[in-house]
């Protein structure tokens, strides 16, 4: 029985080796350690130490440096600080300044430090040159006698130039100096080891100092600000002060964590930092030498033992949750212990692991690999032509029949192939192939193909439908591009069978995503079942039309998702659905879902070379379909009642007049003008509406809001006159919009027709235009007699008539508003309306404007 097929793993001790080997050969690089410089950077950056409000910064800064003068200060100054910050009621006072000569003011100075009796001075050790070796440099003898203790100023740089941590005692000569913070924190006497040559730089006790944030964090006053208006005790009551440089120009700045290179922290501040640290007892203290070697091991012996167990899925999983666990238990050390731990070959192992188990199951599995390439099943490639790719002469067949336009012309080299009522003469200089180029209703465009240049024009119909047309043909690429030249080999060095698996295994790909394409971009809704009614495919158009997440649907059987929107009794869905499948016929059935109408047919199918059967149900929406219908029965209710009546009416007062055409009153013939204007009115809404209805943006052009609503009045002023109302129209801003202006004006005119019409005689009607955000807003206010509060609901209802209205005489036909709000929705806009009876109406119409950024 051959074996070949069964999954290869590595065992444990191959596994090992090139484990180990991988480690040893990263740790010639210095990527561990930066590994373990980020981890730190992001975990202290992430969780910013808490500060101590004990501690606060006296900043020399450039504000000081132009206050006092240049740099030395005369000590006197000095003297003078610590007597203020003495008066203030500081516990301790660090000078993170060197004294190493004897200088005018030292008296003052050193009073100064003995009144307070507790300034920590620094040391400093210069580092050694060719001619000099390292020496230390302390503060002159009156000041370091002076002092309430001496420490050390030095910061460690790790080896990428970032200020990390410090030795809380270094020193030469076996003589060991506190570092400044733990000198102002805890007092402590000089420390005396063995003696040693005074060359030996000593240093002991390393700590990580996790700072409480960027350079700024920790409470700063300006050195001259102090000296010139003296703190109040609040602020340095009881509080450690640093005294140090921050100009730039000390050249005392260090990298850090929280800044890097663009933001460097000040020597005096990272103190500050590491004071804040101490006295909270929450320095950082490198791990034990022993204890990253043994993590190792346990982390490489895991690998070894578990990997060679697991399916390649469950290698990925165990590879990351390793990594995870090391991560996570850094930063537990790092935040929760103050323990630094260096996790970097621990975490760098699970990483290698991963790529190193893989492809050892991917060179043993090549061999199935090969074996199956050769049975796979060759697949048609299933895509549309590209354009770029056909002769111009085709091209010139498929755009006339696409769009008819009445002339056409295509040229190679000069040379006329085919014309009609275009010449070469009106052709526009093209710069580039493949570009259209468009004067007026002619465009033109220049095709490459074989070496020959083409010209291909086509004379487009002069109407709307222009602009949309030549936006069309700038979206077609009909010039190959470069990228199309260079697939014709593999992209990468593998061989020719994986090369014909990535072919293969693309046109599978390409057929299933255009299915999958197809499927979900019909207009319709799909659910596909199996021979059990159980749904097991569906589209986007059943989730959004049903309310239903796609997980749900899939195994739910369509009687129940039918029942639970549309339940029925007569006949039941489960007695439609299974007789679609028993007799193997189509059934097609209304459905109602959350208030819309639905059609949905039901297809028996089979599967071919197979037993397998179940059902197809099409879906469609029918709500706009059945909302025309509804429509055009009221269109017909209204043209039987409403225009017939004032035909009748006039037929009836001509015969009268027609029986007795000796004695035509001037009343008669009144009364027949107003029916006839009655019904030529109620034939103009009634267009006018079926116009609004049609209304597309192609028929949209710049207009002005104020000039079109001016239009309006005009054309109602004669109406208001007749009943002595006035209409004031506030606004001067030109409102420029996207629209149809004559429609708008129409839709203006009714509102101003029926605030006239519903108003008192001898009233006012105020029309206001303004911008308010992105919208051209206008509201008409008058003072009639208002709309109850039940007819608000309804009233741009097609056909409505207010109750009010048609009491009081004012006969409408029940389209103007409707006109209004559909031409108000076709240009994106919403109109509202606030009433009171008794007291007037005001409707609010706001569009959006043509361009909001200008």
């Amino acid at each position: 029985m051959r074996r070949d097929w069964l999954p290869i793993t590595t065992t444990p001790w191959s596994l090992g080796l090139l484990l180990v080997t991988t480690l040893l050969l990263i740790q010639a690089t210095e990527l561990p350690s930066r590994i373990n410089d980020w981890m730190y950077d992001r975990a202290i950056t992430t969780w910013p130490a808490p500060m101590d409000d004990s501690v606060a910064i006296i900043a020399i800064d450039e504000f000081s440096l132009e206050q006092v003068g240049r740099w030395p200060w005369d000590r006197s100054l000095h003297a003078s600080l610590i007597d203020t910050l003495r008066q203030a009621g500081a516990e301790t006072i660090v000078l993170d300044i060197l004294f190493p000569e004897a200088g005018p003011g030292d008296e003052e100075l050193a009073s100064a430090m003995a009144r307070h009796s507790n300034v920590v001075l620094p040391a400093y050790l210069t580092a050694p040159t060719r001619e000099r070796l390292i020496s230390e440099q302390l503060p002159t003898p009156s000041l370091a006698g002076a002092a309430g203790a001496i420490g050390h100023a030095h910061i460690e740089l790790d080896t990428d130039g970032v200020a990390r941590g410090l030795y809380l005692y270094n020193g030469l000569a076996g003589r060991l100096w506190p570092t400044l913070s733990l000198a102002a924190h805890l007092p402590i006497s000089n420390q005396m080891q063995a003696q040693l040559p005074n060359y030996i730089n000593v240093r002991e006790d390393y700590r990580l100092v996790p700072l409480a944030g960027g350079a700024g964090t920790l409470p700063t006053y300006s050195y001259a600000s102090v000296l010139s208006h003296p703190p109040s005790p609040q602020e340095f009551a009881g509080k450690t002060v640093l005294v140090g440089a921050t100009a730039a120009g000390f050249g005392d700045i260090l990298p850090t964590p929280f800044s890097g290179l663009s933001r460097p922290m000040s020597g005096v501040e990272f103190h500050a930092n590491v004071y804040s640290a101490s006295k909270q007892n929450i320095l950082i203290v490198p791990a034990e030498p022993w204890v990253a070697p043994a993590l190792n091991l346990l982390v490489l012996l895991l690998l070894a033992l578990l990997l060679p167990r697991l399916r390649p899925a469950a290698t990925l999983l165990a590879c990351a949750t390793i990594a995870a666990g090391l991560v996570a238990g850094y930063v537990l050390l790092l935040i929760g212990a103050r323990v630094q731990l260096s996790v970097a070959n621990a975490l760098i192992l699970p990483m290698a692991a991963m790529p190193i188990a893989s492809a050892l199951r991917l060179a043993m599995t090549n061999r199935f690999l090969n074996r199956q390439l050769d049975e796979m099943t060759r697949t048609p490639r299933l895509s549309l032509p590209e354009p770029s790719n056909r002769h111009p002469h085709q091209l010139l067949m498929h755009l006339r029949a696409l769009f008819h336009p009445p002339g056409w012309l295509l040229a190679a080299e000069d040379d006329l192939l085919e014309v009609q009522e275009m010449t070469l003469a009106q052709a526009p200089p093209t710069e580039t192939p493949g570009r259209w180029e468009h004067q007026q209703n002619q465009s033109w465009i220049t095709l490459i193909r074989g070496g020959t240049s083409y010209l291909l024009g086509l004379t487009l119909p002069n109407d709307l439908s222009r602009e949309v047309i030549q936006r069309y043909l700038n979206q077609l690429e009909l010039e190959p591009h470069a990228d199309s030249e260079r697939q014709k080999g593999p992209r990468e060095n593998i061989s020719a069978r994986i090369e014909k698996v990535r072919i293969a295994t693309q046109k599978l790909a390409e057929m299933q995503a255009f299915i999958r394409h197809s499927f979900e971009h019909m207009p319709d809704g799909i659910i596909v079942t199996d021979e059990l009614g159980v749904i097991r495919f569906t589209n986007r158009h059943i989730e959004d039309w049903f309310c239903e997440p796609m997980p749900s649907l899939s195994g739910m059987p369509l009687a129940t998702l039918l029942d639970g929107h549309d339940p029925r009794d007569l006949p039941p869905w489960f007695e439609t659905i299974s007789e679609a499948l028993t007799l193997r016929q189509s059934r097609t059935v209304d459905l109602t879902l959350n208030g819309k109408d639905f059609l949905i047919h039901l297809a028996p199918f089979a599967l071919q070379n197979s037993r397998q059967f179940g059902i197809i149900a099409n879906i469609s929406d029918i709500s706009e379909l059945r909302e025309q219908q509804r429509q055009h029965r009221e269109a017909i209710d209204f043209i039987s009642h409403d225009v017939r009546s004032p035909l009748v009416s006039q037929l009836a007062l001509i015969e009268q007049l027609k029986r007795d055409p000796s004695h035509i009153d001037a009343n008669q013939l009144d009364q027949l003008g107003r029916l006839a204007r009655r019904s030529y009115h109620l034939a103009e809404e009634f267009v006018q509406l079926a116009r609004a209805e049609q209304l597309t943006e192609t028929r949209f052009y710049e207009c002005e809001f104020l000039a079109i609503v001016e239009n309006a009045r005009d054309s109602v002023c004669e109406q208001a006159q007749e009943k002595g109302i006035s209409i004031v129209l506030n606004g001067t801003e030109d409102l420029w919009l996207k629209g149809n202006a004559e429609l708008l004006e129409r839709a203006v005119i009714n509102l101003l027709t029926n605030a006239v019409q519903y108003s008192p005689p001898d009233s006012a009607v105020s029309v206001h235009v303004y911008q308010a955000a992105h919208l051209a807003c206008l509201a008409i206010s008058d003072e009639g007699y208002g709309i109850d509060p039940e007819e608000l609901p309804l009233l741009f209802d097609r056909y409505h008539r207010q109750k009010r209205s048609e009491i009081a005489g004012a006969h409408g036909t029940g389209l103007g508003l409707s006109f209004v709000k559909t031409v108000v929705e076709k240009h994106r806009g919403e109109i509202n309306v606030d009433s009171r009876p008794g007291e007037g109406t005001t409707f609010t119409l706001k569009l959006p404007i043509a361009d909001p950024m200008f």
